[in-house]
């Protein structure tokens, strides 16, 4: 009597890997173009402090990103980080991958109340490569 598995079987179980291999790696590859995009989200937040300080202590807007105290250093995945009128906008480089290119990025957009002296932020994609998926949650949809 042989042991072994039949033709079927074998077939069926490289039809299950390949089936599960073509959901696994779409959404690996987003996962990792979201992990790469953390990195201008980080950016974008630091400097959001900055500007943040910068409208509390002085009741206006920083007018570029000098003003704001930020730092526009590019970086593997930072193409660029500027801020023009208290709006930080953050472009990534091609290395994010997603079809993201140096005119696709995040953008922070403020609103200071002066009675309260508290500033609200709005997020969203810019570029026409930038996807909802590849933003974080709260940038999504605007």
């Amino acid at each position: 009597m042989q042991k072994g598995f039949t033709l079927i079987e074998l077939m069926i179980v490289v039809a299950i890997i390949g089936i599960l291999a073509a959901i696994a790696i779409p959404a690996y590859q987003d996962y990792m173009v979201r992990s790469k995009m953390t990195e201008l989200v980080s950016a974008a937040s630091s400097c959001k402090n900055s500007v943040s300080e910068y409208y509390q202590t002085k009741g206006a807007a920083p007018a570029d990103t000098d003003a704001a105290g930020c730092s526009s250093n590019a970086t593997q995945y930072i193409t660029s980080l500027a801020v023009a009128n208290g709006t930080i906008t953050v472009l990534g480089t091609a290395n994010v991958g997603g079809g993201i290119t140096a005119t696709d990025g995040i953008q922070l957009v403020p609103s200071y109340t002066a009675a309260t002296g508290t500033v609200e932020w709005a997020c969203k994609g810019t570029g026409s490569n930038m996807k909802d998926k590849f933003l974080p949650a709260n940038c999504r949809g605007t």
